[in-house]
């Protein structure tokens, strides 16, 4: 009876929804509604339309797509139809948000260096002695994740970070981050705290030097000058003149599951492996990505396209170069893999060196509704 129907003021005014958001889903054919007025073409409302347009609004409140309104809204009930879209909705918002909280910490970090740089220009110099094979070796861990990037100066190298009795290298390019650490013996050095961020080239040429056949590398830092004397030979170069983001807040991880693989079973896994072609990073450069499986039972695999998760594991999408890279600079041993979860960082580790890791950023994997 027309006694039992709803205008559209009225439905708009119960509901939530604005009259010309009520328009704009009959035209749609999402919500049309029971009768229109052939002469006047106002529209009326059934009673069982009220459920649908109260739950129309809660769904365009948090952005569900056109699409996927109408999937809800013409879901079979019991079918799990409406609950499958809104989850994956979920999802995306999730991993949305996790995409602006990586740019929001780097954004947090610009703002610090502002304020209160960590790598204000040191007054004195230190003089330090390291073996030259682990400072090789430290320096293979990281010079990967150093950036290319002409906008981002203050990544375009390594920052040698000496903390007392130990030294972090550090290198990032917003997109995976190394660390490597090696002790300092005692001396001129015990105590003292600086860092300097040595350019690319003079890391390059860094560690050619450290092949010329010298057990120990004396190294010197601050004034704005890097300094290395070992086997005979000396270079010294200036050091970049900006801040680098203090990268440890970066590193506090808090991994749920953890395996470990040989170096060569995984990097055989993933050259071999299939891939997807995902955007990553917030220009939405297209980039081949391996999808790597963490079940309960602490097995790893490279899943395939649409291999769901096994109950109580995760899937993780990170650059498979990057992946790569991160295995190569590891070495040969055994690794260690860690996540927290599919939108969480990935970490690579080189069993028995804790100091000596990687971080590659997630991608985002589309969810098919």
């Amino acid at each position: 009876m027309e006694s039992d129907l709803r205008s559209i003021g009225e439905l708009a005014r119960d509901s939530g929804l604005g009259v010309s958001a009520l328009r704009f889903y009959d035209g749609a054919g999402v919500l049309s509604p029971a009768r229109v007025d052939p002469r006047t073409g106002y529209r009326w409302y059934g009673p069982g339309q009220l459920a649908d347009a109260r739950l129309l609004c809660r769904l365009r409140r948090v952005g569900l797509p056109l699409a996927g309104i109408r999937a809800v809204l013409g879901a079979d009930p019991g079918s799990g139809v409406a609950h499958r879209v809104v989850d994956a909705h979920l999802r995306r918002l999730e991993d949305g948000l996790a995409d602006a909280r990586r740019e929001l910490s780097l954004i947090r970090d610009l703002i610090d260096q502002r304020e209160n740089p960590m790598t204000a220009a040191p007054t004195t110099a230190h003089d330090l002695t390291v073996p030259a094979r682990e400072l090789a070796e430290a320096l293979d861990a990281v010079r990967f994740a150093v950036s290319g990037e002409p906008e981002l100066p203050m990544l375009a190298g390594v920052l040698f970070d000496l903390d007392g009795g130990l030294l972090r290298l550090v290198a990032t390019d917003r997109y995976r981050m190394a660390l490597a650490e090696l002790p300092v013996p005692g001396g001129r050095s015990a105590g003292a705290s600086v860092a300097a961020i040595v350019p690319t080239a003079l890391v390059d040429a860094l560690r050619a030097l450290l092949g010329s056949g010298g057990d120990q590398v004396r190294l010197a830092l601050g004034d704005g000058l890097v300094r290395a004397e070992t086997g005979g030979h000396r270079i010294e170069g200036a050091a970049l003149d900006h801040d680098y983001p203090d990268y440890r807040s970066l590193v506090r991880l808090d991994p749920v599951h953890r395996v470990g693989v040989p170096a060569a079973d995984l990097r055989e896994a993933v050259e071999s492996g299939a891939t997807r072609t995902l955007p990553s990073g917030p220009h939405g450069t297209a980039c081949e990505a391996t999808v790597l499986a963490f079940d309960p039972d602490g097995r790893l695999t490279v899943a395939g396209e649409g291999a769901e998760p096994a109950p109580g594991g995760v899937r993780v999408a990170v650059n498979r170069d990057f992946l790569l890279d991160a295995v190569r600079a590891g070495g040969p041993e055994q690794l260690v893999l860690e996540v927290g979860g599919p939108i969480a960082p990935l970490a690579v580790r080189t069993e028995g060196r804790s100091g000596t890791f990687s971080i590659l950023m997630p991608i985002r994997v589309p969810e098919a509704v």
